[in-house]
């Protein structure tokens, strides 16, 4: 927002400097982007009136004049502005001034005729307005003054970079308080004589969407002289705001915007059919803009209309049918509160985004509209002349924004900022700030004012006494820590060494979306509910996701379809299960997830190109379990699961609970999902997984070791892990190796059945294994094996 110094220092004047005044304003959080002379440099131009205004005799385009300028005698001048004329107040640069650029004026002849000084354009004076011709002067405007000082040219043009939460301060009222509130100084608001109905003329308003306009006022003003010229003051106001001069009803509203930051709108009465109605549109009706653009108005929008069409796009643009024109002699002026979320978005959707959408759908004060309006018509009057009727209003007071009631504790106060500011100060910058205060025992009770809709939470207050109170006050402080040794138990497996081997076993890490696909997700877990966003990024990305399966899966066909014929991938992260006896109804787990596709090695000449099977990665799964030094712990049960293929599905116990499950992905999921060739895949609780048994150290036996090998003929249903668990269990303490090194189906085994060939290896800490205890010990386990699984030696 652009906004003059002066025009500030009309509200509030502290005894700063221009840059003092930008510092202040950039430290309370408004940071200036730019300040910029209303004028350029120059010296020496002062108000003259042309006396005498004559043509140049032999220049068509020359006029020679003569300008009284408060000397004892007029000076002659050659001019060739054609808004030359005679009775006119100019801006009249002497001999020896100097103008924008080092352009020094001089004593001349044009064309014959001597020319003491220059009649002056406002671009000459480096002053940005448009015009003709030379600058036109008020005909008040006292001769001789120097123009400086006249057009309050030392002034400065402001440029402020708000924040969306800073609304209350994109009106000349909203910046005088926050310039008031730092220096402690008094803020002097304009005064006026109210306006009293001097006729009887109203407008009734239907208001049919009072949620989205709690608050709308009318006023007719009759008889208007849209001819009566701008005064220059007004002007120079708007201009020096960003704002050019349209017509006197326009330049009202405009000014009235930026003294106050409530946008209003002019109608031309003439044009409106009956009441207006205050609706959302019907999302077929066309309206015409003041920028003579037709566009279809959306039926979520929210327009002012009369009894046959919308006139106006409500706190955004107003239309062209119903707007002021130089033939207007009747107005109707509008005042609104329009709420935020009834403004927010349409104008940006509709490529329209003005200075009043801006300001509405960041929110204004819904308090402001009765002193608004009766300031815009005391200046139409005053500037137009006219009669005003009554104001007409329509309001809903349960949508209309009520003020925050926040409790301030000076524990968090104190905690928050790192620093103790005394009660009183406390108390006196919340009051300064227009707020009700009650002090009570070690915390405040604080009513926020209307224009501060930033003002929800505790630490929003915490902000604004710390913005006041000056950040620069608030000492810089190092903090202090003192060092204590992590509480780390050794037994806690770190999350980066699982990382780490899964990489040096060719796999790269994936990171995919919690929120997933709840079509593919259903078709991974049939029967399981998951927990569904209510405002989700995508209808694709609508469901939380039950595993890691969904996106690791899509990671692989994404990757698949751009030509990586092998992909190994793995993630970490949370799964969402619902849960009712859950925190939040849904129970959080962090899980470790992989996936394997296409062939087992890269290409080489030296390896055989296979397709991965079930066991390439359950045996990277087996080195991850590895790093826990309890792989006895861990067992793998046949299982079933809807995403994956019956028969190559197991899932991973440790101290038989299950904790994961791994498989073969199912061939109905590999057009879902676009997979192309056989994917492995498998999922584990990662809290129980990263605990570790720690190293016990055993003395080193001097005696030998043995081994003997069995062959045995199980059922082929016989699990080779159950069989191994049993051996362990019998062998007890002098089983001091067991590998299954062997299995075989084929010739010399019946059908239905399996050999599973295993070593074991026995040896005594204490003493020398005999012969006979040998083979007692491998009796034993081959009669629990046979007693178990019904195992026999084979030949």
């Amino acid at each position: 927002m652009k906004f003059s110094e002066s025009w500030l220092r009309e509200w509030v004047n502290p005894a700063v400097t221009r840059d003092e005044l930008s510092h202040q304003i950039t430290m309370a959080g408004l940071e200036v982007d730019g300040v910029d002379a209303v004028a350029g440099e120059f010296s020496g131009v002062v108000v003259g009136e042309v006396v005498e205004c004559g043509q140049h005799p032999d220049a068509d385009k020359l006029r020679v004049t003569k300008i009284n300028v408060g000397e004892a005698e007029l000076i002659d001048i050659v001019c060739g502005a054609p808004n030359c004329r005679q009775g006119l107040k100019v801006a009249v640069a002497m001999v020896g001034a100097k103008l924008p650029g080092d352009f020094k004026i001089k004593k001349a002849k044009l064309r014959g005729q001597p020319s003491f000084g220059m009649l002056c354009s406002y671009g000459e004076l480096g002053i940005d307005i448009e015009s003709d011709g030379i600058i036109e002067l008020p005909s008040d405007a006292p001769i001789g003054t120097d123009i400086r000082q006249y057009l309050d040219l030392e002034d400065a043009v402001i440029d402020v970079d708000l924040t969306a939460n800073r609304a209350d301060c994109l009106g000349m009222v909203g910046l005088a308080r926050e310039v008031g509130v730092l220096n402690r100084a008094e803020v002097t608001t304009p005064s006026w004589d109210a306006v009293t109905p001097s006729i009887d003329d109203v407008i009734a308003i239907d208001n049919q969407a009072p949620a989205s306009c709690p608050r709308y006022l009318g006023r007719i003003v009759k008889g208007v002289n849209l001819q009566a010229p701008t005064p220059l003051w007004m002007q120079e106001k708007l201009r020096r705001s960003g704002i050019r001069s349209i017509d006197p009803i326009v330049d009202v509203t405009n000014y009235v915007l930026i003294e106050f930051g409530q946008p209003m709108h002019a109608f031309d009465l003439a044009t409106l059919n009956g009441d207006i109605t205050i609706r959302l549109a019907d999302g077929k009706e066309k309206l015409t803009l003041l920028d003579g653009n037709e566009i279809t108005v959306p039926d979520d929008t929210l327009v002012i209309a009369d009894q046959q069409q919308a006139l106006a796009l409500a706190g955004v643009f107003g239309g062209e049918a119903s707007g002021v024109t130089d033939k207007t002699q009747d107005i109707m002026l509008e005042c609104a509160f329009f709420a935020p979320l009834a403004i927010m978005g349409k104008s940006r959707r509709l490529g329209l985004h003005t200075d009043s959408s801006h300001r509405f759908e960041r929110g204004v004060d819904p308090e402001l509209q009765h002193k608004v309006i009766d300031r815009a018509t005391r200046l139409v009057l005053d500037i137009c002349g006219g009669e005003a009727g009554p104001v007409v209003e329509s309001k809903s007071d349960e949508h209309l924004p009520k003020p925050a009631n926040i409790v301030l504790r000076r524990s968090k106060l104190d905690r928050v900022l790192g620093h103790h500011i005394s009660d009183a100060d406390v108390s006196e910058i919340l009051t300064r700030l227009g707020f009700s205060v009650e002090v009570n025992e070690g915390s405040w009770s604080v009513t926020t004012a209307t224009y501060r809709f930033d003002m929800a939470i505790e630490e929003d207050l915490i902000e604004e006494v710390a913005r006041i109170y000056g950040y620069n006050n608030i000492p810089n402080i190092a903090p202090v820590a003192s060092l204590s040794m992590p509480d780390h138990k050794e037994s806690d497996i770190n999350l980066r060494r699982v990382r780490s081997m899964l990489v040096a076993r060719g796999f790269q890490e994936a990171v995919t979306y919690s929120f997933v696909d709840p079509k593919l997700q259903a078709l991974v877990h049939p029967e399981q509910e998951a927990m569904v966003l209510p405002n989700p990024i995508s209808v694709e990305m609508s469901a939380m996701r039950l595993s890691m399966f969904t996106g690791l899966l899509g990671a692989v066909g994404y990757n698949q379809s751009r030509q990586q014929n092998r992909v190994r991938l793995f993630e970490t992260g949370l799964r969402f299960v619902p849960d009712e006896t859950a925190d939040s109804n849904v129970r959080q787990q962090a899980m470790l997830g992989a996936v394997i596709s296409g062939t087992q090695n890269d290409e080489h000449w030296s390896m055989e190109a296979k397709t991965v099977d079930f066991f390439d990665l359950k045996g990277d799964l087996e080195a991850i379990i590895g790093l826990t030094v309890s792989e006895q712990e861990f067992t793998f049960r046949s299982a079933t699961h809807p995403a994956l293929h019956p028969g190559q599905c197991a899932e991973i116990l440790r101290n038989d609970r299950v904790i994961g499950v791994i498989g073969a992905v199912h061939p109905s999921l590999e057009k879902p999902f676009g997979l192309n060739g056989k994917t492995i895949v498998f999922e584990l609780e990662l809290d129980a997984l990263l605990h570790a048994s720690l190293p016990q150290a055993q003395t080193v036996s001097k005696f030998p070791a043995n081994r003997r090998d069995i062959a045995i003929v199980v059922d082929e249903s016989v699990s080779a892990g159950n069989v191994v668990k049993l051996i362990r269990k019998v062998g007890e303490n002098q089983l001091v190796g067991l590998n299954l090194f062997d299995v075989y189906q084929g010739k010399g085994v019946e059908t239905g059945k399996k050999s599973l060939a295993i070593a074991l290896t026995l040896q005594d800490n204490t003493r020398t294994l005999e012969e006979k205890e040998i083979a007692e010990m491998v009796d034993k386990v081959v009669s629990e094996l046979k007693s178990e699984f019904n195992a026999l030696l084979r030949d």
